[in-house]
């Protein structure tokens, strides 16, 4: 297939157009060459030419603008193979940032963080975006994708399976589930209005809860249901 921005085909830029246009983040990657948090950060300035040995003071400065941006200006010394996940995380976001692309890409950003760490990278990037930036991210933290994104596009076995904000894809499965305990496991009723939620509990004998949909069930009930076949 083919990948378009503006309307053109994103391999007909040349690499410097594409380096401003977008800039990727990978999970924990860096140039081995490169040893302190500030070098890794740095080399987003010229992330195809390899000039890092040449930043002008405007560009330092903008390197120290990420790098606080993310809250990683105190690692700036530190060598980047001796400091945790998130922390390599927040100064590889730095290095992207670094760019200033029109579009951001994240990889998995919060992939091997601690429940902190990673809500400390939700608010970074919101931040991100409310100063105009585009991103465009994969996740498999559900929860994730719905406290974050705007669009959500549901993937599964290589296929797009639905395309929506999170509110709407939640809304037409219905905005109430009800959960019921089996024999064989948890069976769960959706329904458009609390009061039908309610309705149907009032008529169950076993043990069940009534809750608010989450997009999890959203993916389980639209890709996740063929992983359960055969089993």
């Amino acid at each position: 297939g083919a990948v378009l921005l503006d309307g053109q085909d994103l391999s007909a830029y040349t690499p410097g157009a594409r380096a401003r246009k977008l800039a990727l983040m990978l999970p924990r990657t860096a140039r081995t060459e490169l040893t302190t948090c500030f070098e890794v950060a740095a080399a987003g300035r010229y992330p195809y030419t390899g000039r890092l040995g040449v930043l002008s003071a405007a560009d330092r400065e903008q390197v120290w603008q990420a790098l606080r941006l993310v809250q990683a200006d105190t690692l700036a010394d530190c060598d980047f193979s001796c400091i945790s996940d998130g922390q390599r995380q927040r100064v590889l976001l730095a290095r992207a940032v670094c760019q200033q692309p029109e579009i951001l890409l994240l990889d998995e950003p919060t992939a091997g963080m601690d429940a902190l760490s990673r809500r400390q990278m939700w608010n970074l990037l919101r931040q991100l975006n409310e100063k105009g930036l585009t991103i465009l991210l994969t996740t498999h933290y559900i929860e994730e994708a719905q406290a974050l994104c705007d669009r959500v596009a549901l993937m599964d076995g290589g296929k797009l399976e639905d395309l929506d904000t999170p509110e709407n894809l939640i809304c037409k499965l219905g905005a109430y589930a009800v959960d019921e305990m089996h024999p064989d496991g948890v069976h769960s009723s959706y329904f458009t209005e609390r009061s039908q939620a309610i309705a149907y509990l009032s008529e169950l004998t076993g043990n069940c809860t009534l809750r608010d949909t989450t997009l999890e069930d959203v993916f389980v009930e639209q890709a996740g249901k063929h992983l359960t076949k055969g089993i």
